[in-house]
């Protein structure tokens, strides 16, 4: 897996979603957006 640049644009991808419909990042081109990380750490 290649690195992400900084203040670079981050390349497309496609997830699906819990119900198995799939999206794509550019689908949220343009869009403002939230992005929350849990993380619980390793133990």
């Amino acid at each position: 897996m290649s690195q992400v640049e900084l203040r670079k644009p981050a390349p497309d991808f496609e997830l699906k979603d819990y119900k198995e419909e799939a999206g794509r990042l550019s689908d949220f081109a343009g869009r403002k957006a939230v992005l929350i990380v849990l993380n619980r750490g390793l133990s």
